[in-house]
């Protein structure tokens, strides 16, 4: 997966946004107004995703490509490279996992207005 690939995904999910509120070097995708997922474009070989804190570390235990998240809260995100032996099915559950968290964050009527109800 690359950058735009990566973009293109994010951005299909009902109601995503796209920004550059920490620079021009960070883009950063929110679903409600809430951040799901970094991505560095002058690295472009990984992101930052939000994760269950008890399946962060089964994943970071098992992939060497999955590492705590860089300036990121260490217990909640990871650091995904892109650039490993994931699969592509892998790197887009792990999208969907950070996704579908911030989405069930959000008040009730939010996701509903998000799921188009």
């Amino acid at each position: 997966m690359n950058i735009e690939e990566l973009r293109d995904y994010c951005l299909s999910k009902p109601g995503v946004t796209e920004g550059l509120p920490f620079g021009e070097d960070t883009l950063v995708f929110k679903v409600g107004e809430k951040i799901f997922l970094l991505t560095g474009l002058n690295s472009g070989n990984r992101f930052n995703a939000k994760c269950d804190p008890e399946r962060a570390v089964t994943l970071r235990e098992q992939y060497e490509e999955i590492i705590p998240g860089y300036h990121m809260n260490k217990k909640h995100w990871n650091t995904v490279y892109m650039d490993g032996r994931l699969t592509l099915k892998q790197l887009h559950e792990l999208i969907d996992h950070s996704y579908e968290l911030i989405l069930a964050s959000l008040p009730k009527k939010k996701q509903e207005e998000i799921a188009g109800f």
